[in-house]
């Protein structure tokens, strides 16, 4: 059990990379003050908990019951990216959500618990049980809040100003990263199901 939780805490920690959601988190909660901003953390990390539980105790039933394939999902987590990252880039507003709002829905998901993370909780809990996956999800949600609750520091060495510049830049990391979960999404959904197709097509 010890091995499999050092395994899962440590592959989770680096699929959560709570180092690439700081600056978003950053970016996205630009405006707030210090107690907003530590709500905001807050309201992230405990979203981002109970959707990793969810999806570790019945992630593949979830999809199943909808049809709903993990590229699908990871297409579908990289529009919701490419939406936010086009506000950030040009200051426009495509959703009606309040600013508030912004860190329980996009942090969370799917910045931190993204298709990556709730595809990884479901093969550990094929390869290893279930207790062991959970308490190693805590263990790398407890260090992305850490991170997230010093953003508030952050923020104050930095300045606003250098990190309105440095949202700017961030847009963009963001929407690559949104192409490449669509466009690895798309890839490995063609690659599964044409072929198959093809075959049975074939076959008839």
């Amino acid at each position: 059990m010890l091995e499999g939780l050092v395994i899962s805490a440590t592959l989770l920690f680096f699929i959560f990379d709570p180092f690439a959601s700081l600056p978003i988190f950053i970016t996205m909660t630009n405006g707030q003050n210090d107690s907003q901003m530590t709500s905001s953390a807050n309201r992230a990390i405990l979203v981002s908990a109970i959707l990793f539980a969810v999806f570790a105790i019945s992630g593949q039933q979830i999809l199943d019951l909808f049809s709903i394939t993990t590229d699908g999902f990871r297409v579908a987590g990289g529009i919701v990216l490419l939406m936010m990252a086009v506000e950030v880039i040009f200051g426009l507003e495509l959703t009606k959500q309040k600013k508030g709002d912004v860190a329980w829905v996009i942090i969370a998901t799917p910045v931190l618990t993204g298709p990556g993370v709730i595809s990884t909780a479901i093969l550990l809990v094929a390869l290893y049980d279930l207790p062991t996956v959970l308490i190693a999800g805590v263990f790398a949600l407890m260090v992305t809040w850490i991170l997230l609750r010093n953003a508030v520091f952050i923020v104050k060495v930095v300045g606003h100003t250098a990190i309105d510049v440095f949202s700017r830049i961030i847009g963009m990391i963001i929407a690559a990263l949104a192409v490449e979960y669509i466009m690895s999404g798309a890839i490995d959904y063609i690659n599964h199901y044409v072929p198959t197709a093809a075959s049975f097509l074939v076959q008839i």
